[in-house]
């Protein structure tokens, strides 16, 4: 692709209208620091009516630079609205440095006809939209996609059957498995995520306030609603009504259900060819997917870059703005206008907790090694492997006192690492910790636990979560997973939980701690103890839970962290 030229002489086709963009998103657009330096006065023409697949009018706005010439165009298409946020974040920054930016609102929200249809309509109306774009006299044939969350979503949907426009990419905290995101891999719901998406899908691109007072109503009615026996539906209380979509991922945990069929665009990635930059945080609810697609793009021969952040799913585009459009930017302007100067050498950046640093590496691939750690009587932790897989130590899990969720990735304001003291002290939480480090020890990549586990009932769940404790004795978590245990009663079992990835630094005189318990609730659904669906489920009993010998945690380690 040859260099653009941002200052070339435009065509006599298109007078750009003297809107400007609305003073709302001036005034955001203006607090934020450490921004780069704007190029261009911003222009803006609102409420555009772009034909859906089935017809219906998608409410779009269109922001652009008020200069001379010819620009790309990137295209944003959102559930939540084209207001605060999203219009100085993506509409007013991105014309500031030189594109035409189409912000518009998916079917049924913002405005926009037809009715709103979770991740069915995304990929037919991304290319009804650039049908439309084709005919626009600004748009100059170079395109590019960015965007968040569900908007990282539509851009994989475009990009499962992609237009020769199509350029470049940018998914940041981004999601392409709706399945999993509601669901863990035991098929246990994710049950505050799912009600806070529920509401934000609901009411966000209704406005600020509207959004506001859902959420203070969410918030004061979640224990209620988290509660309630059975669940199905007590969500109308707390989201003002029936929400279908909802009901259809609350009842449908298991992702090879007809129901899903299509929402994971993780299969068209393995032949994907579109350049793309992926962002996440460590304690981003989608921070799995982000890392799954990494690596198929790579297997595919993609171009693609990733940036992993100190970050939750909300903080990535708060307090990481800066560094997140800075690396949107610098992606968007290498593969739409052939200028790389912005771009870093290397395809990886992670930030590794614990040294509180950014590490450039050439490529996020499986650590070389993993080291197993194993519990011991008197909850110590050690590297010495049992002898045998005798009961270690049990406790017993309450689903009427469901052990609490404390930190890890929600989409709440209690999100990422917290001090795990309270949560630590309570009878149904086991902790194994090991001794005061005398040199410092990175975990680079998956963690995983194999649990050696018996119960009384048979039913159970199990999380576990790895945590570092200073000097002090504070202790912060990590990262963490959660499975399902499905046994005959008193019979041991093997189960394996997946608990994410991270990159972090046990520095000296710190101690590695392997919590073990039996939920966090409302993060995840309690387990009723008789085996019927949470969801369902009127009658609760309690479990006994024993931990055996032979139960390991596994960490990826790489003490030369480059």
């Amino acid at each position: 692709m040859s260099a653009r030229k941002p200052d070339a002489a435009a065509g006599p086709s298109w007078a750009p209208p003297s809107g400007r963009p609305p003073l709302s998103a001036r005034m955001m657009g203006a607090t934020w620091r450490g921004l780069p330096a704007k190029r261009h006065e911003v222009g803006w023409e609102p409420g555009l009516e772009v034909p859906a697949a089935d017809g219906s009018p998608l409410i779009t706005d269109h922001y652009f630079p008020r200069s001379e010439g010819d620009f790309p165009t990137l295209l944003v298409r959102s559930p939540y609205g084209r207001g605060l946020p999203w219009s100085p974040m993506y509409g007013l920054l991105f014309a500031e440095q030189g594109f035409h930016v189409v912000l518009q609102s998916c079917r049924g929200t913002g405005g926009s006809g037809g009715a709103f249809d979770l991740w069915r309509n995304e990929a037919a109306d991304g290319q009804a939209t650039v049908s439309w774009l084709r005919g626009q006299p600004w748009f100059d044939g170079t395109l590019g996609t960015v965007g968040p969350s569900y908007l990282g979503y539509v851009q994989w949907a475009l990009a499962m059957d992609p237009p020769p426009e199509l350029k470049a990419m940018v998914v940041q905290v981004g999601l392409h498995d709706p399945h999993a995101l509601f669901h863990a891999d035991s098929g246990v719901l994710r049950l505050e995520n799912a009600l806070v998406v529920g509401m934000g899908m609901t009411y966000q691109h209704q406005g600020v306030a509207s959004f506001l007072k859902a959420a203070l109503r969410l918030q004061r009615r979640l224990r209620a609603v988290t509660t309630a026996q059975p669940l199905r539906r007590a969500y109308e209380s707390a989201l003002g009504g029936e929400v279908p979509w909802l009901d259809d991922v609350m009842t449908h945990p298991d992702a090879t259900d007809a129901h899903w069929l299509g929402a994971s665009l993780a299969e068209p990635a393995e032949r994907h060819r579109v350049p793309t930059a992926l962002i996440t945080g460590w304690h981003d609810v989608l921070v799995d997917q982000t890392f799954e697609q990494y690596h198929r793009l790579r297997q595919a021969g993609c171009a693609t870059t990733l940036l992993v952040g100190p970050w939750t799913h909300a903080s990535a585009l708060q307090q990481g703005w800066p560094e997140v459009f800075a690396e949107s930017l610098a992606w968007l302007r290498t593969h739409l206008y052939a200028d790389s100067s912005g771009l870093r050498p290397t395809a990886v950046r992670v930030h590794v907790g614990g040294e509180n640093a950014w590490r450039d590496l050439d490529d996020w691939a499986p650590a070389p090694a993993a080291t197993a750690w194993y519990p011991t009587p008197g909850g110590h932790l050690t590297q010495q492997a049992p002898t045998d897989g005798a009961p270690l130590v049990s406790f017993r899990y309450d689903p009427a006192d469901p052990t609490p969720s404390l930190g890890g990735p929600l989409l709440s304001r209690t999100a990422g690492p917290q001090d795990n003291g309270s949560l630590e002290a309570r009878d149904d939480v086991l902790t194994f910790t090991g001794p005061p480090l005398t040199e410092p020890v990175d975990v680079l990549g998956p963690v995983s636990a194999r649990l050696s586990i018996s119960t009384d009932t048979g039913h159970a769940d199990v999380f576990t979560r790895l945590c570092d404790v200073d000097a002090q004795g504070r202790s912060v978590n990590i990262c963490d997973g959660l499975g399902r245990l499905r046994a005959t009663e008193h019979a041991t079992s093997q189960v394996t939980v997946p608990m994410s990835t991270t990159a972090h630094r046990f520095a000296v005189g710190h101690r590695m701690r392997w919590q073990i318990s039996g939920g966090a609730h409302p993060r995840y659904t309690r387990n009723p103890g008789t085996g019927e669906s949470p969801v369902d489920a009127r009658t609760f009993v309690p479990v006994r839970i024993t931990v055996h010998a032979n139960s390991t945690l596994m960490l990826s380690r790489n003490d030369g962290l480059a």
